[in-house]
C-alpha cells in the first residue's frame, strides 16, 4: 500500500496512506496527539512509579520516544513493549522530525536506536528504559497480567473495524495487571460497547485538538 509523509498541523511528520485516506498520527498534530492521549492521560498517572506499557502499533516510533522523554526527566523505570505487524523503512525513519519537533537534540541516537534495535529482544535504550519490539499482528498476542499500561493506537475504526473488536478487547484486558490502564484517542459508541463486554470501566475524556473525545479503560480487581 502506498505511503507518503506528510507534516501534521503542529509541524511534526506522520505516515498518510492515500488509499484508505489514513494516517498514522491525527492530521491536526502528531506530537500533541501523542502527549494528550498517552501521556497526560495515560502515563502521567504512574508518576514516580515504575511501569511497563504495551503500545499496539509501534509505527513511527513517536509514542516510544516521547515517553522515554517524559520518564528520562524523573528518572522514571520503563519497561516498553512495542507491537508492529508491518514495521516503517529506514528511510521513512529519516523522515520523521520528532527529534527537531521534540527540542530533543541531545537524544537523537535513542530515537534511532528504537528503530534500528533488533525485534523480539528485550533491549536496554538507556538505564531506565528498555525496548522490546514485536513483530506480530494484535490477535496473536497472549500476555497475562503483564502490563500496567496500554496505549492502544491502531488504524481508526473506519478502515480496520476487525482491531476494534471484542476478541482484541478481550487480548488487552487479559494483558493488563488489575488496575492497569488502556488509553486510545478513539471515542466511537460500538468501541465502548466492545470494551465495556470484556470488563473494562471506560471514560470519555477530552480529546486531542481537533478531536472532541477520547476514551481511558481501566480493568478492576
Amino acid at each position: 500500500m502506498k505511503r507518503e509523509i506528510i507534516q501534521t498541523s503542529d509541524g511534526s511528520t506522520t505516515i498518510h496512506l492515500p488509499d484508505w485516506n489514513e494516517s498514522y498520527h491525527s492530521k491536526h498534530g502528531a506530537i500533541q496527539e501523542a502527549k494528550h492521549v498517552f501521556i497526560k492521560n495515560g502515563l502521567s498517572l504512574f508518576e514516580g512509579k515504575p511501569v511497563s506499557i504495551l503500545e499496539i502499533g509501534f509505527g513511527t516510533g513517536l509514542n516510544a520516544f516521547i515517553t522515554f522523554l517524559e520518564a528520562a526527566k524523573s528518572n522514571q523505570q520503563i519497561d516498553y513493549v512495542g507491537v508492529e505487524a508491518y514495521p516503517i523503512s529506514s528511510e521513512e525513519v529519516l523522515r520523521m522530525n520528532y527529534v527537531s519537533e521534540l527540542d530533543a537534540e541531545t537524544f537523537s541516537t535513542v530515537f534511532e536506536k528504537m528503530h534500528q534495535c533488533a525485534w523480539e529482544e528485550k533491549i536496554p535504550i538507556s538505564e531506565n528504559f528498555d525496548l522490546t519490539k514485536r513483530k506480530q499482528f494484535f490477535n496473536e498476542i497472549a500476555d497475562e497480567n503483564r502490563f500496567d499500561l496500554i496505549y492502544f493506537d491502531a488504524f481508526g475504526y473506519r478502515v480496520q473495524p476487525e482491531l476494534w473488536s471484542t476478541e482484541i478487547f478481550e487480548k488487552m484486558f487479559r494483558s493488563l495487571k488489575s488496575n492497569g490502564i488502556l488509553v486510545t484517542y478513539a471515542a466511537r459508541g460500538v468501541v465502548k460497547r466492545s470494551m465495556i463486554e470484556v470488563g473494562f470501566k471506560v471514560e470519555k475524556l477530552a480529546g486531542p485538538p481537533g478531536k472532541r473525545e477520547m476514551f481511558r479503560a481501566t480493568k478492576g480487581l
